[in-house]
């Protein structure tokens, strides 16, 4: 059975959780992601903990956010762990996405557009014209111009995204959540199925799995309603 196309947010508080965690929901899914709180707590060792024997696909989430050379330097020491995908800040503009896309000629680099903790006026408070979703557009745009090859955005977002830059950029959505899970502190949210039907390719799905009593028997769950929308 082909694994779900859902990235479990391995937010553990150490080492040997997340490696639990990843080995559950691998059989499951097809992707487990690291974020930077756990890479910076126990540096490159997470990744292969991580990937366990399975070789399930790693999803890099640092959200590298520095001038071109810094950012590139950054993305070459990384991509010797061979992630599958490495995130980096928008915002940093098209010549720092082109140099992390040319650091990690191996990996998918994806650019983060507006972080789904971020409503309209918390755009407006930091000089953000318009709503998230004509933010979100136009990183959008600019990023895949810059050679970025997958984007994150917020399910509210995507179905737009996906008219404006085409069917072959792989689309990332966090704040992604099954129908009566809580929001936490994501504020732009959608159920995994509305985010595949609306052109996502990768849900990322943290706290719904990982906080529950199963982590694994969740995971399958979600697949297989996946798989019968």
């Amino acid at each position: 059975m082909t694994p779900a196309p859902i990235a479990v947010a391995l937010d553990a508080p150490d080492l040997e959780t997340a490696a639990r965690w990843a080995s559950l929901v691998t059989p499951h899914v097809s992707t487990v992601k690291v974020g930077l709180e756990l890479y910076l707590r126990y540096g490159p060792d997470v990744i292969a903990s991580v990937r366990g024997a399975s070789g399930v696909r790693v999803f890099l989430d640092l959200k590298l956010h520095d001038i071109p050379n810094t950012v590139a330097g950054a993305t070459r020491a990384v991509a010797r762990l061979r992630p599958a995908i490495l995130t980096v800040h928008a915002a940093g503009g098209p010549a720092m996405i082109q140099a992390a896309v040319e650091a990690a000629p191996h990996t998918k680099i994806a650019a983060v557009t507006v972080l789904t903790s971020l409503s309209a006026a918390d755009l407006a408070a930091i000089g953000v014209e318009g709503t998230p979703e004509d933010a979100v557009r136009r990183m959008a745009v600019m990023s895949v111009e810059a050679g970025a090859t997958a984007l994150v955005c917020s399910p509210h977002e995507v179905a737009a995204v996906r008219a404006a830059v085409g069917p072959s950029i792989t689309l990332i959505t966090p704040g992604v959540r099954p129908a009566g899970a809580d929001s936490q502190d994501q504020a732009r949210v959608a159920t995994p199925e509305q985010a595949l039907a609306d052109g996502a390719d990768l849900l990322v799905i943290g706290r719904p799995i990982t906080a529950s009593p199963d982590p694994g028997a969740t995971a399958a769950s979600i697949a297989a309603s996946l798989r019968r929308s």
